[in-house]
C-alpha cells in the first residue's frame, strides 16, 4: 500500500488543474488514475491492476479514504481531488485551448447526452467521437481512439477495467491525457444527481450514494470497511 500511496499527488487540486493545463500546451501523453479505497483493494487481488498502478501512471487521490489512510500511515497528501471535478476542469481547459476529446463508456443514452451537453456548455471543444460501453469489441473502439488521437480520452467503463483497457494501448498513442472516470458520465448528464454540496464539503458523498441506492452497501462494505482494517494491518507492519 505505501508504494501505491507514495505515488498518489500530493498537493492541491488548483496546482494539479496547472498541470492539465501544461500537458495540454505541450501535448504530454500521461495516463491519470482516480484513487479511492476500492483501488487499493482490488490492487491488492488484481496483480496486472497493482503492475497498472505501479507503472508510469499519475494517481490522483479521489477518496477521502485515501486522504486518511495516508495520513494514519504518515504520508502526506493535501487534498482530494476528484475524478468528477478532473473531468469537469479537463472539459474547461479544452474550450480554452480548442481542444479535442473522446468520450467511451456508460450507456448510449448517458454517453449522447453527455456529449450534446459538451456541444453546448463547451461549444470550442473538438468531439472526435464517443461510444458507449456495452459495446462488445472495446479494442476495436480503442484501436479508433489511438487512430483519431484525442488530446483527451475519457474511458468509463469502472474500475479496473477502464485502467486496464488504458493501459493496452497506452503506448500505442502519440498523445493525448487519458482518464478513467467510472460514472462520472450518469453525473454529468444528469441521468444521477451528484450529493449535494454540503455531502461533498463534508466529503460524505459516499454516505449521499448509500442513502440513495442501498444496494450499493456490500460494496461498500468489501471496499470501504475491509479497507481500514488494511491500513491499520498495513501500518502496524511498517
Amino acid at each position: 500500500m505505501h508504494d501505491i500511496l507514495n505515488k498518489v499527488y500530493s498537493d492541491s487540486s488548483d496546482s494539479y488543474y496547472i498541470k492539465l493545463s501544461k500537458y495540454l500546451d505541450t501535448n504530454t501523453k500521461k495516463f491519470i488514475i482516480t484513487a479511492n479505497p476500492e483501488t487499493i483493494m482490488i490492487a491488492k487481488d488484481n496483480k496486472e491492476f497493482k503492475k497498472v498502478l505501479k507503472s508510469d501512471v499519475e494517481i490522483i487521490p479521489d477518496g477521502i479514504g485515501i486522504i486518511y489512510a495516508a495520513k494514519i500511515l504518515k504520508i502526506k497528501l493535501k487534498e482530494r481531488i476528484t475524478g468528477y471535478d478532473t473531468m469537469v476542469n479537463l472539459f474547461k481547459l479544452a474550450n480554452q485551448k480548442k481542444k479535442s476529446i473522446y468520450l467511451f463508456g456508460s450507456e448510449e443514452e448517458v454517453v449522447q447526452k453527455s456529449v450534446d451537453k459538451i456541444k453546448k456548455e463547451y461549444p470550442k471543444i473538438v468531439i472526435k467521437g464517443f461510444s458507449n460501453g456495452y459495446i462488445k469489441d472495446k479494442d476495436k473502439v480503442f484501436k479508433e481512439i489511438i487512430k483519431k488521437e484525442p488530446d483527451i480520452c475519457l474511458v468509463a467503463l469502472g474500475i479496473p477495467q477502464q485502467e486496464l483497457l488504458i493501459n493496452k494501448y497506452f503506448d500505442k498513442a502519440k498523445k493525448g491525457i487519458f482518464i478513467g472516470v467510472g460514472g462520472s458520465f450518469d453525473v454529468y448528464s444528469e441521468t444521477k444527481k451528484r450529493a449535494p454540496k454540503l455531502f461533498i464539503k463534508l466529503n460524505l458523498e459516499w454516505l449521499y450514494r448509500l442513502l440513495k441506492e442501498p444496494g450499493r452497501i456490500k460494496r461498500f462494505y468489501n471496499n470501504n470497511i475491509k479497507f481500514i482494517a488494511y491500513v491499520f494491518k498495513n501500518r502496524k507492519n511498517n
